[in-house]
C-alpha cells in the first residue's frame, strides 16, 4: 500500500520518466519554471503529482504560453 506522500508527490526521476526527457533536460525545465516542481532544501525538490499532471495535460495553457515565450 502507498503512503500518502507517494500520493501526493512524484519524484524527479517518477516525473522525467514520464516525460521521457534527459535528467538534464528535466532540471532545465524545472530550473526555468517551465515544469512545476517544490523546492524542499538546496538539494532536494518534488514534484506535485496534481499540479504536475494538470501541466501535462494542458490545464494551465495560459502559464505554458506565457513560459514558452519567455524562456
Amino acid at each position: 500500500m502507498r503512503s500518502g506522500n507517494e500520493d501526493l508527490v512524484l519524484t524527479p526521476e517518477e516525473a522525467r520518466r514520464l516525460l521521457r526527457c534527459s535528467r538534464g533536460c528535466f532540471y532545465e525545465g524545472v530550473r526555468r519554471g517551465a515544469i512545476p516542481a517544490v523546492k524542499i532544501s538546496a538539494r532536494k525538490i518534488v514534484i506535485p503529482r496534481r499540479r504536475f499532471l494538470e501541466w501535462l495535460e494542458g490545464g494551465d495553457e495560459h502559464q505554458n504560453q506565457k513560459r514558452m515565450e519567455n524562456p
